[in-house]
């Protein structure tokens, strides 16, 4: 007995707590193949697509992943060829694809065609888009709120900071009593920013006569004589509240922040909706999102599009069928940083997983999405549980992906050399801990190939997608497709006006068809005037 506890006593004070070829990090490269394998589906299409040699399937119950992918990538690194465009060509979900130039949209939009309803917001060639009404998504006072404070935002220049709130607080106000007045006072046609526009210029301020009233003024008086506390009634009086110069001035703010929509291009795109933002979760539609990137004038239409998409196919899922939509949808975000987004994109993201929604957010690097969310930037990367990094050149992307690989445990051998009648020679045998690659290692990435990242496991480096071996790629333009040309159905709101319509029409018809002269004619006020005044003389001269 003592000897076996004398034995103990040395094991025990002779024992280390060690991780042996783990000493300076345990990072190691992950294996594409049994990546996949773990993660895919039997089904190819069933997949999304991340590297040439890994997918991850779409159920994530199965795999315990959300489906949030973060891609980064340089000019030319391959975003939209290497993942977007394999991704849009799986036609697996319902899409909605941010297109800028429209690239994704002409190469593959015949394929998806076969198999989603399509639809198209062209903010470059308005005429050819289908039309978006955002007061037709508007079903709570609350979603009014929302659009206007959307709508400030996503029209505030980046950078830029009012010294003042004052007018921007009283603008949103005024415009808070135009659109709760035409929500719950005016026909459905009538429910649109276009009337909004014409409210506002019916908002007509005198400085030298304080009982003037303007037609929106006594627009609004008839609304206090039917309903004394209507919610529009409420905001006007706070914005009637002013002097005639301030009340100008608010008006001027709120023409600035609205003067998009004197175009007759974004009248006739806002006058109606076709989109049906809502059924994107019930029948599979493609929504393609095609702005100018090298112009952000009408970004903020998208901006306001995105958050009610998002409020919708929420209200889709949580209400009608228990929390989950029976089409996922699939937001492929291609230049992330071309629109603004809601203040609350990060728990936004957290939790669309459950509704069977999720995002590629593609950017070309870091840095974009610190200047977008300055606080919320790590939280948001932190909410992908894909990380795909195509390549590129910032420096600061360079040393997060580094970071992200981690270390791995080296042998080093040192060696010792002296000379002299009494040199020697010595090797000396040491472990070492090294990055997996360098930020130096990032920047020199073969433009071939990309680095995966999957929550829970180790990095994958591996080839980036080849497009042409995908089984659909015969269907797009880059097989033997050819491209996909939108707007050639009759939009639903014409440019033509009545007057034009009607003479056009009147002109066909005698081209056409002889007709004979109609049996009345149109009287002036003179002319009926005389004409009263005859049948009245006639009548005097009868009953004498």
């Amino acid at each position: 007995i003592a000897a076996y506890g004398f034995g103990m006593g040395i094991y025990y004070s002779t024992k280390r707590n060690t991780r042996p070829r783990e000493e300076h990090g345990s990072a190691k490269w992950g294996n594409a193949n049994s990546v996949c394998r773990k993660y895919r589906e039997k089904q190819y299409e069933n997949n999304k697509i991340l590297t040439r040699n890994v997918r991850i399937g779409l159920d994530g119950r199965k795999h315990r992943r959300n489906l949030n992918t973060f891609v980064v990538g340089g000019s030319g690194s391959g975003k939209t060829r290497f993942y977007a465009k394999p991704n849009a060509m799986q036609a697996n979900t319902s899409l909605v694809v941010l297109d800028p130039k429209g690239e994704i949209t002409r190469d593959v939009g015949n394929l998806l065609s076969k198999t989603h309803d399509v639809k198209v917001l062209d903010l470059i060639n308005m005429e050819k888009s289908h039309c978006y009404n955002p007061f037709v998504y508007l079903k709570t006072d609350n979603d009014i709120q929302r659009l206007v404070t959307n709508l400030f935002k996503s029209t505030t220049p980046k950078g830029s900071q009012s010294q003042d709130p004052f007018w921007d607080n009283a603008a949103s106000m005024l415009l808070l009593a135009l659109i709760f007045y035409l929500h719950y006072e005016a026909p459905k046609m009538e429910q649109n920013f276009p009337m909004v526009m014409e409210m506002l210029r019916a908002a007509e301020v005198r400085e030298d006569g304080e009982d003037f009233l303007s037609p929106l003024d006594i627009l609004f008086d008839r609304l206090e004589m039917r309903n004394p506390e209507h919610i529009a009634l409420k905001y006007y009086r706070d914005y009637r509240s002013g002097s005639a110069k301030t009340l100008k001035s608010i008006q001027i703010t709120l023409a600035s922040r609205l003067e998009k929509f004197n175009l007759s291009s974004l009248i006739s795109l806002t006058a109606t909706d076709e989109l049906d933002l809502g059924s994107m979760g019930e029948k599979k539609t493609v929504l393609f999102i095609i702005l100018p990137d090298n112009d952000s004038s009408f970004n903020f239409l998208v901006s306001i599009l995105y958050t009610q998409l998002f409020q919708a196919l929420f209200y889709t899922a949580d209400y009608k069928y228990g929390g989950s939509l029976p089409i996922p949808v699939h937001f492929l975000m291609d230049e992330f940083s071309n629109v603004s987004l809601p203040d609350d994109f990060s728990k936004i993201l957290a939790v669309m997983r459950s509704r069977s929604v999720f995002v590629s957010i593609i950017l070309q690097n870091i840095a974009a999405l610190k200047a977008l969310f300055e606080k919320e930037w790590e939280s948001i990367i932190g909410n992908c549980d894909e990380f795909v990094y195509l390549g590129g050149n910032e420096q600061s992307t360079h040393k997060y992906v580094s970071e992200l690989l981690g270390k791995e445990t080296l042998d080093t051998n040192t060696y010792g050399k002296s000379s002299g009648r009494n040199g020697n020679y010595s090797t000396n045998y040491q472990i070492t801990g090294r990055e997996l690659m360098t930020p130096d290692e990032v920047r020199m990435l073969d433009n071939r190939y990309a680095l995966l990242f999957i929550r829970g496991e180790r990095p994958v480096l591996d080839e980036k997608y080849d497009i042409l071996r995908h089984p659909n790629v015969g269907e797009t333009a880059d097989g033997s497709q050819s491209v996909y040309l939108h707007g050639q159905v009759t939009r639903a709101v014409a440019s033509v006006s009545i007057e034009q319509d009607f003479n056009l029409s009147q002109k066909q018809q005698s081209d056409e068809i002889p007709t004979e002269q109609p049996a009345f004619n149109l009287l002036s006020e003179e002319d009926l005037e005389d004409l009263f005044e005859n049948e009245e003389e006639m009548s005097y001269e009868k009953n004498q």
